[in-house]
């Protein structure tokens, strides 16, 4: 082969080096696929329970009244100092997961507690759930329980910053409210003003329950606070009153608990500590 200058140059065939390229490729894309399956078995939601729901120690419980979900920092310890501090409660299972903000590979857990007197069902959440992990999250939670005559309520908070509205919402924290066409009592709060979304969690669980007709209600607190204070939990407390009287329970703070999680958010806040 002559090349513009003359010189002769030996001729390949490419045949064999296409078979080989081809032949990595594939080698390639089946351990890029290896991988991905492997990841995501890595990211499934699993519910692990530590004892049966049932007293006949089925899977699924004879009868679950009330569904309480407490999702972000605010309302998990809301839900620790003023309800399973007092009370008397089962741990059942966890909802065990793994993403990229869990720490190291560690999986994070929410830990299922069921009300020994009323099959009462609360999870606080204060671990990231990633948005390919909501949904899978909402039905392997909705799915061991028994939906018939169930009612969800859903604790959430979140920046005010984010909060759209005309008027400010003043430095206090704010409770509004979304349900679902199915909730028939009038919640204890102003609801979400329009342009306002839900997202996260607090939305999947909604949208679960809406597309199968299931009474749930949300109750989203709007603070300014970096971390949960006294003020940021205690606007919970009127989303709980009906829940309270069901449980036997007055919602008083456990002190100590409420000591213990003021002084972890003062040491927090502490630019110089």
């Amino acid at each position: 082969m002559a090349t513009f200058f003359g010189e002769v140059l030996s001729v390949f065939s490419r045949a064999v080096e296409e078979d080989e390229e081809d032949e990595e490729g594939e080698e390639e894309e089946e351990e890029d696929r290896d991988i991905l399956r492997a990841l995501e078995d890595k990211r499934q939601v699993r519910v692990r329970w530590s004892s049966p729901l049932s007293p006949g120690g089925g899977d699924r419980p004879s009868r679950c009244p009330h569904l309480l979900l407490a999702v972000g920092h605010a309302a998990s310890r809301f839900v620790s100092v003023y309800l399973l501090s007092r009370g008397h409660w089962d741990t059942v299972g966890q909802v065990c997961l793994w993403n990229e903000r869990t720490v190291g590979s560690k999986e994070a857990a929410c830990v299922l507690h069921r009300d020994k007197d009323n099959n009462v069902l609360v999870c606080p959440v204060d671990c990231f759930v990633a948005e390919d992990q909501l949904f899978q999250w909402t039905e392997q939670v909705m799915g061991c329980v028994d939906t018939t005559g169930l009612q969800v309520t859903v604790l959430s908070d979140c920046p005010a910053a984010e909060y759209r509205t005309a008027e400010p919402l003043g430095p206090a924290p704010v409770l509004r409210s979304l349900h679902t066409s199915s909730h028939k009592e009038a919640p204890c709060c102003p609801p979400v003003e329009q342009p306002n979304l839900v997202t996260g969690l607090p939305a999947a669980v909604l949208s679960f329950c809406q597309l199968h007709h299931i009474s749930a209600v949300l109750y989203q607190c709007y603070s300014d606070e970096r971390c949960p204070d006294s003020s940021s939990m205690e606007v919970f407390r009127p989303a709980l009153t009906r829940l309270a009287k069901t449980l036997g329970l007055d919602l008083s703070p456990n002190v100590d608990q409420l000591r213990k999680y003021i002084s972890q958010a003062s040491v927090q806040s502490n630019l110089y500590i």
